[in-house]
C-alpha cells in the first residue's frame, strides 16, 4: 500500500518582492508565510510527512516554533538553485518508496484550503499518472511583440492555469525531473516523459503570492478561513 507525502520546496528568494528576507518568511497575518501551507499539509490525516527543502544555508526556519506540526515536518538542507532542483534533491534525500505518493506545493501559496487538499487526494489515488490542482483561464490572453504591443488574442478554450500541490508517484517524478531541463513545474517534466497529467478543479485562492500587493489578498483570504 502506497503512503503520501508532500514536498515543499522553500530555498528560493523570491526577488520580485523586493524584500531582503526570503519571500517564506515574511510576515502574513502574524506567522511567516511559509507556516500556512504547512500546516494545512501536516494537518491532512493522509500525509504522513511533510518535507520542506530549504537551502543549505537557510538560518530562518529553525527560529520558529513548528509543534503544532508535531512530529510530521521534516526539514531537508538540500535546496538547489532552482526550484526543479529543489525538488530534484528533496526526492533523493526523502528516500521515499517508488510507488510512494508526493504532492509538490509552492511555499508562496499560502491559502490552500484543507478541502481543495483532500479533493485532490481523493481524486488522485488511484490515477495510473497522478495530476495537479488547476483552474480554467477565465481572462482574455493577449500575445505581445517585442515593442510591448498586442501581436494577437490566445483562445482561451481548454486552457488551465497550474497551481501546486501537484501530486504524483514519487519514483515516476524523480525519473521525469532527471530527464527534463527548463521546466516551471513538474506535471512539465511528466508531460515530457509522453504522460497526461490530470486536471483537478481548484479556484483562484489558491494563488501563488508573487509581488507585494498580493499579501494583502492573501490575509484578507487566510482571515476569512480560504
Amino acid at each position: 500500500m502506497s503512503d503520501f507525502y508532500a514536498l515543499v520546496p522553500a530555498a528560493g528568494f523570491g526577488a520580485r518582492m523586493g524584500n531582503e528576507l526570503p519571500k517564506q518568511y515574511l510576515d502574513l497575518a502574524g506567522r511567516p508565510m511559509i507556516w500556512h501551507a504547512l500546516s494545512t499539509l501536516c494537518a491532512n490525516s493522509n500525509i504522513k510527512t511533510v518535507f520542506v527543502v530549504l537551502a543549505p544555508e537557510d538560518e530562518y526556519f529553525a527560529r520558529y516554533d513548528w509543534s503544532h506540526c508535531k512530529d510530521k515536518l521534516a526539514p531537508l538542507y538540500c535546496g538547489g538553485k532552482t526550484r526543479a532542483e529543489s525538488v530534484e534533491n528533496g526526492l533523493l534525500a526523502s528516500e521515499l518508496e517508488p510507488d510512494d505518493w508526493v504532492l509538490v506545493h509552492d511555499a508562496a501559496r499560502p491559502c490552500l484550503s484543507a478541502h481543495l487538499l483532500a479533493r485532490m487526494i481523493a481524486e488522485l489515488r488511484d490515477d495510473p499518472v497522478g495530476g495537479i490542482l488547476a483552474v480554467p483561464v477565465a481572462d482574455t490572453l493577449k500575445r505581445a511583440d517585442a515593442q510591448q504591443r498586442i501581436a494577437h488574442t490566445e483562445p482561451r478554450e481548454g486552457l488551465w492555469q497550474a497551481q501546486t500541490p501537484q501530486m504524483f508517484r514519487a519514483g515516476l517524478l524523480a525519473e521525469a525531473l532527471a530527464r527534463s531541463s527548463n521546466i516551471t513545474d513538474d506535471a512539465g517534466a511528466i508531460e515530457a516523459l509522453g504522460l497526461q497529467p490530470k486536471l483537478v478543479a481548484s479556484d483562484t485562492s489558491n494563488f501563488k503570492v508573487t509581488y507585494p500587493q498580493d499579501i494583502v489578498l492573501a490575509e484578507l483570504l487566510l482571515q476569512q478561513g480560504k
